[in-house]
């Protein structure tokens, strides 16, 4: 597989996994910081949280100021990563589970390819799109083997529905961002943006939910776990990977998150696992390397 790849593209493929690796830790460890927070104040602490990191780099490496042209995109890019899957996902969390969240993000990849190509006019092979259905649909039902449909409603899902959109548009948009800067100045400054809302924000929603904490270890884990991986180094390794790999076909790899993410939530959540669950993991990573293995043959 890595033999048909170029460099470049095998360093993204590498930096790919890596981010969708630290995204995994995403749904079982907000999860766990909801069992002491309020999805509000998760949401908002998330980038509070990455900025002790953001701000020093930033101020280390003396980064120019932002260029006006790429105000635009770097706004919808904070909307999207910062505001608009943290906020929905908490929400849709605190109404079900993480398992039939994974069901319906699970087309999160496929939705991510499709704005891709509607932004960048770039053709892909029906074999790519083939892969791609396949995998989502394995993806679906091994959501669903997890009982993912255990808990729902159509409000719940769609919380999960708009997530997923404004979660694939910041992808997209922020692996544009690339072409101007590295992955890790455009994240921070997505953090940074970011800062004049969620700073209020948290306080806020702090005193009006504090009544409500009962303040547990694991939880405090939890929220640092989603401010330094899922919020930050997670976006580093995910946007360089885009770039480099491509972001249509960059994007399948995510299809891997929800295995990992089992593997997670077995661990630290003590869910079981199934001869099936490893079974449609296996058909999973096949549609996954179909569809990166047409990145040099768009037919």
């Amino acid at each position: 597989m890595l033999d048909m790849l170029n460099k470049l593209q095998q360093r993204g493929l590498i930096f790919a996994i890596l981010g969708v690796t630290a995204f995994s830790f995403t749904l079982p460890f907000t999860k766990i910081a909801l069992e002491s927070f309020n999805s509000y104040f998760t949401a908002f602490t998330r980038p509070i949280i990455a900025s002790f990191i953001a701000i020093p780099l930033m101020i280390i490496f003396k980064v120019p100021s932002l260029p006006r042209f790429l105000l635009r995109p770097m706004i919808f890019t904070t909307i999207g990563a910062v505001f608009g899957w943290p906020i929905l996902i908490a929400m849709a969390l605190d109404r079900t589970t993480s398992a039939h969240v994974s069901v319906i993000a699970a087309v999160m990849p496929l939705v991510t390819a499709i704005i891709a190509v509607i932004k960048t006019n770039r053709k892909t092979g029906i074999s790519f799109w083939i892969a791609s259905l396949i995998g989502t649909i394995l993806l679906i039902i091994f959501s669903i083997s997890r009982n993912g449909f255990s808990t729902s409603d159509l409000y719940t899902d769609l919380l999960i529905l708009l997530a997923v959109f404004a979660s694939s548009y910041c992808y997209v948009e922020g692996a544009g961002l690339t072409n101007y800067m590295p992955g890790w100045q455009v994240i921070s400054w997505v953090v940074i943006i970011s800062l004049p809302i969620a700073i209020p924000g948290a306080i806020i929603s702090f005193f009006l939910t504090k009544s409500n904490y009962e303040i547990q270890s694991n939880a405090l884990i939890g929220i640092m776990v989603i401010g330094i991986s899922s919020m930050y180094l997670g976006f580093i390794a995910w946007y360089k990977g885009l770039k480099d790999f491509g972001v249509t076909h960059g994007s399948q790899i995510q299809q891997l998150q929800s295995l990992l993410t089992l593997g997670w939530s077995a661990l630290f959540l003590g869910e079981s696992i199934t001869f099936s669950m490893v079974f449609l993991c296996v058909g999973i990573i096949i549609c996954v390397l179909w569809a990166i293995s047409k990145v040099n043959n768009p037919q």
